[in-house]
């Protein structure tokens, strides 16, 4: 099925938005960085970054897949330059990618306003280059990847919102799409229900280990992902709200566990697991919803369906967010943020089926090039942590055994 036409990189990936990064490379070129952005004064030049000064293997292995995710065209690297963050490494990678990539480093350039104004040179000659190579063809379903995440739930996430999730992602998988759900930490309970849809024995065995570990991860940190707006919005156990969340994952079988900054070996349903395998470190791994959206396009997303009944504001720069709201009434208070409204199923007007159809449809429409809510505000949220993880074993996708 085509859906439209992508932008064909150099790499041999499509994307659906054709994006300008400028990213900083510690929190001292974060002001300059952010600077660049608004002088732009272009929808399509986006703020990434990592605030941490000495080296994270993690955060290098996200910019790399961020900075070389399908949506971007070309990157201005902004350093300050006496961090530890591998500026060179990045840049190299990103130019092995056929991106244009530039980097401007604010010690060499003389400071705030002539590191502002060398970055945002940059910035233009970086465009110019991408109008140069620019190349469209037409995109199928089968080269889509679709990621879905749950945020400011409540008691009609899990019985509309979140199935309603399900339902769309059955159908492009169906038709040869990529999905991608997490949220491992609020699945607890669910391993069971998901390992008997596991492609493969050791698949099954990599969705039991991957909730035990997130088990004892949370229980760690003494904290779990149950927020008091959770239950002021109806839900009553952390069980509920795990069983609701586990629903966006639909029916079909489950192909592989992945980790962030890993993409998909193939078409098919796969859980990505973002909770470290050592004790904690670096802070809690649920440290909001947009580090959890970074970690889904790390793995290729060019999309993300997000549920909130509470009513969640969120976009993300890259890759657009679908806001999707189980709670008629927050949809009636918050209908410029919100995309679709799956209230209609707690009021007898829709069917889980209308609304897994409409989704599909309106996952085609934003593939082809329609703004979505977030994109329309101009929300573009980013967030990039330090964290130590590791990537998933080849025998947690297909063919493992």
């Amino acid at each position: 099925m085509i859906i439209g036409e992508a932008f064909l990189r150099a790499d041999g990936r499509k994307g659906i938005r054709n994006v300008v990064a400028v990213v900083y490379l510690v929190e001292c070129a974060h002001h300059v960085a952010r600077r660049v952005v608004d002088r732009a004064d272009d929808p399509d030049v986006h703020l990434l970054g990592f605030p941490g000064c000495y080296p994270n293997d993690y955060a290098l292995r996200m910019l790399k897949a961020l900075v070389t995710h399908p949506n971007v065209g070309g990157a201005v690297l902004v350093s300050l330059g006496c961090e530890g963050f591998d500026r060179e490494g990045l840049a190299a990678f990103v130019a092995a990618s056929g991106r244009p990539v530039e980097t401007v480093v604010i010690q060499e350039a003389g400071g705030t306003r002539s590191g502002i104004d060398a970055a945002l040179q940059a910035v233009r000659r970086v465009q110019a280059a991408m109008r140069i190579d620019e190349r469209r063809t037409p995109m199928t379903l089968a080269e889509l990847s679709i990621g879905t995440i749950c945020g400011g739930s409540d008691g009609t996430s899990g019985i509309a919102a979140n199935p309603a999730v399900g339902r769309a992602f059955d159908r492009l998988i169906d038709a040869g799409a990529t999905c991608i759900f997490e949220e491992t930490g609020e699945m607890i309970g669910c391993e069971g229900a998901m390992s008997v849809r596991a492609a493969s024995p050791v698949v099954a065995e990599a969705i039991n280990q991957s909730i035990a570990n997130a088990e004892r991860y949370y229980r760690a940190m003494g904290y779990g992902s149950f927020s008091p707006g959770n239950a002021e919005g109806g839900l009553s156990t952390l069980e509920e709200k795990s069983a609701g969340a586990y629903v966006k994952s639909g029916s079909r079988p489950i192909s592989g566990v992945i980790r962030p900054a890993q993409a998909p070996e193939g078409p098919g349903l796969y859980l990505l697991d973002v909770v470290p395998a050592e004790p904690p470190r670096f802070g809690f791994p649920n440290i909001s919803d947009n580090a959890e959206i970074v970690e889904l396009m790390s793995c290729g997303v060019h999309l993300t369906l997000f549920t909130t009944g509470r009513g969640s504001v969120v976009g993300s720069a890259i890759a657009p967010v679908v806001k999707i709201t189980g709670n008629p009434e927050t949809y009636a208070r918050m209908r410029d943020d919100m995309d679709v409204d799956a209230g209609r199923i707690m009021q007898g007007e829709a069917t889980l089926d209308d609304l897994g159809h409409e989704l599909f449809d309106l996952v085609v429409a934003i593939a082809g090039g329609a703004q979505t809510k977030s994109e329309e505000l101009g929300h573009r949220e980013f967030i990039l942590g330090y964290k130590s993880i590791e990537a998933a074993g080849p025998a947690c996708h297909p063919g493992g055994r």
